[in-house]
C-alpha cells in the first residue's frame, strides 16, 4: 500500500513551518499595528515570557523582540524569494539558449559562468557593497547575478539530453519554430529540477541575507531584518540572550522548512531517488 506523498514526513514538517512563518510575515500589520519599531524605555531588556505585551522579551530600546523576528522575516523572505526568481528567470533563459543552440552562444555563455564561478563570494559582495552601497534591491539584484550560473548549468544539461528524445525529433520534422520548441517542449520538461533548485536557494538566500547584514554588506542597520537583530544583540549574548537567540531559531526554523520542501520535491521529481514504501 503507497502512502500519500502528501503525508510524508518531510512535507508535513517543511510546508508546516514555512507555512507558519509565511502566515506571520503576511499578518505583521495586523498582528503589530504598532510596528516593530515602536519603543518603550521602561520595558527595555525585558526577560521572555514575563509579560503578555511581549513574550519574547524586548531589546535594549525597548522594542517587542516577537514583532522585530516577524517584521524583520518580511525583508528576509523578500530577499530570499525575489532574488531567486530572478537568477533562476535570468539562468534558465541562458541555460536553453546555450544547450539548444549550443555552438557560439553555448561557448560565450559557459565561458562567463566558469570566470564567474571561480570568483569569490564574499570578495564580489565586499566589492559590490563598497562601490553601489547597500540596500535591499541592491542587495536582491547582486544575489541574482551571482546566481544565474547554477541555473543555467542545470537547464542546460537537462535541454542537451532532451534535445536527443525523439519528441523533439519530430518537432523539427514538421516545422514547428524554434521559438516554440523551447517555450512548449524544453521548458516544461526541464522545470522539475529548477523548481527544486530555487527552493533549496530561497533557504540559502535567507542565510546569506542575514550574513550579509550581520557583517555590514547587506541590508540598511535602521531596517528590521533577521540578519540585523543578530549583530545588534552580540554584544547583548551574555546579558540579553534572547535578542539575537529568537531571531537565529526564525532563521533556523524557516531555512529547515524549506529544505525539506526542497528535499520533498527533489524526490517527487525523480522516481530514482525515491524511498520503497
Amino acid at each position: 500500500m503507497k502512502t500519500s506523498p502528501y503525508r510524508s514526513l518531510e512535507f508535513i514538517l517543511g510546508a508546516g513551518l514555512t507555512g507558519a512563518m509565511v502566515l506571520a510575515v503576511l499578518l505583521s500589520d495586523v498582528l503589530f499595528a504598532d510596528g516593530a519599531d515602536a519603543m518603550d524605555l521602561a520595558m527595555r531588556l525585558t526577560l521572555p515570557f514575563q509579560t503578555l505585551s511581549h513574550p519574547l522579551g524586548t531589546d535594549p530600546l525597548g522594542r517587542d523582540v516577537l514583532a522585530r523576528v516577524v517584521s524583520g522575516g518580511r525583508i528576509s523572505l523578500t530577499v530570499g524569494v525575489l532574488s531567486v526568481a530572478s537568477a533562476a528567470a535570468v539562468g534558465t533563459l541562458a541555460g536553453l539558449v546555450a544547450g539548444y543552440y549550443r555552438g557560439v552562444w553555448d561557448a560565450i555563455l559557459m565561458r562567463w559562468a566558469d570566470v564567474q564561478l571561480a570568483l569569490p563570494f564574499i570578495l564580489i559582495a565586499i566589492t559590490f557593497a563598497a562601490i553601489l552601497g547597500t540596500d535591499m534591491w541592491k542587495l536582491i539584484a547582486f544575489m541574482a547575478i551571482a546566481q544565474w550560473v547554477q541555473y543555467a548549468r542545470v537547464v542546460r544539461a537537462a535541454v542537451i539530453v532532451l534535445c536527443e528524445r525523439e519528441f523533439i525529433a519530430a518537432a523539427h520534422a514538421v516545422g514547428v519554430r524554434n521559438l516554440a520548441i523551447l517555450w512548449r517542449h524544453l521548458l516544461p520538461n526541464a522545470a522539475a529540477p529548477v523548481l527544486v533548485l530555487m527552493t533549496l536557494n530561497v533557504a540559502n538566500n535567507i542565510l546569506l541575507e542575514s550574513s550579509l547584514t550581520f557583517l555590514g554588506l547587506g541590508i540598511d542597520p535602521l531596517i528590521p531584518s533577521w540578519g540585523g537583530m543578530l549583530a545588534d544583540g552580540r554584544t547583548y549574548l551574555q546579558t540579553a540572550w534572547w535578542v539575537s537567540v529568537f531571531p537565529g531559531l526564525a532563521i533556523m526554523l524557516t531555512v529547515l522548512g524549506l529544505n525539506l520542501l526542497g528535499d520533498w520535491l527533489r524526490d517527487r521529481s525523480d522516481p530514482t531517488t525515491r524511498s520503497p514504501t
